[in-house]
């Protein structure tokens, strides 16, 4: 993982920076009938502020990627759609953290629920989608903080991965 922050000419006569951190992590596709435990490589990168950004999961099979946001108190519900993009609004057919409701869960309620936590919905060429979500070690520094969780793709497929901290 790598912070860099790059200094424009025109930005700096303003006051202004634009910060980039990336960085990777790991997971384990999770066995299956008819496979066994493969690994899983992840890249993130997120620019300007650390709370949003783009995310890369290659699998043995597929690369998936979008984008990921980290949930706070002043998140706007507007801003989330994207995750829900080939999945349930609001993730509630995804028990995990204490929810596993029969209805949908109202987004405020799912900002509640997952604030100070890294969520994403990632897609493949092939029409499959992976929805993550992760519990961060140093929600302060985002991403760049380390975590860990779990995704689990369109077709049942799970994941669990970390994410080194600075």
């Amino acid at each position: 993982m790598k912070s860099t922050c790059l200094l424009l000419s025109f930005v700096l006569a303003a006051g202004l920076s634009a910060c980039t951190s990336t960085g990777v992590g790991s997971g384990r596709l999770a066995p299956t009938a008819t496979a066994t435990e493969q690994p899983v490589q992840f890249t993130w990168k997120s620019t300007g502020s650390s709370i949003s950004g783009s995310m890369t999961a290659t699998l043995p099979d597929t690369t998936f990627e979008g984008r990921f946001f980290e949930i706070t108190q002043q998140t706007r519900v507007d801003s989330l759609s994207d995750l829900w993009i080939g999945w349930r609004s609001g993730w509630y057919d995804w028990p995990y953290w204490g929810y596993g409701g029969p209805a949908p869960m109202p987004a405020t309620q799912f900002i509640t629920r997952y604030s100070g936590k890294v969520v994403a919905t990632l897609q493949a060429p092939n029409t499959l989608s992976m929805r993550c979500r992760f519990h961060l070690i140093e929600p302060a520094y985002g991403m760049a903080g380390g975590g860990e969780g779990e995704c689990q793709v369109s077709d049942g497929r799970s994941v669990h991965a970390t994410f080194a901290s600075k």
